[in-house]
């Protein structure tokens, strides 16, 4: 019992207390803007951006054969699977392009810093510490 004990409360306060849970749900776009800021700057920084792709690799592994009830069971025959992998690759951009999408992207990131100021204002008000 112990043993559940402890996971569960670590998984309870990872989640945050009602007035960090309305903070982080409020701020989510402002969140994504930095996000896509860093991103678009490393970019311009660079010179071209990154992108990620998943590709599949084959192998062989084992799959299970349908079991009759009767008969004793088959040994597991050999077949042809795929798994994933990602591979990250440089990609040309318009740095022009990416300057403009830079400035709006700032532009941006003020009008929503500007209203998550009320609305974690709103949120310690109704969720006091």
């Amino acid at each position: 019992m112990k043993r559940l004990t402890i996971p569960a409360m670590l998984l309870l306060a990872a989640c945050g207390t009602p007035q960090e849970q309305c903070i982080r749900t409020n701020t989510r776009d402002l969140r994504t803007v930095d996000r896509l800021i860093a991103e678009t700057q490393d970019n311009l920084d660079r010179g071209y951006a990154m992108e990620t792709i998943t590709q599949y690799e084959r192998y062989w592994g084992h799959c299970p054969r349908r079991q009759v009830p009767d008969p004793p069971p088959m040994p597991p025959r050999l077949c042809m699977k795929e798994r994933p992998f990602t591979v990250e690759r440089p990609r040309a951009i318009d740095l022009s392009q990416e300057a403009r999408k830079l400035d709006s992207l700032k532009v941006k990131r003020r009008e929503l810093a500007r209203k998550a100021e009320t609305l974690i204002a709103s949120c310690k008000a109704q969720y006091p510490e």
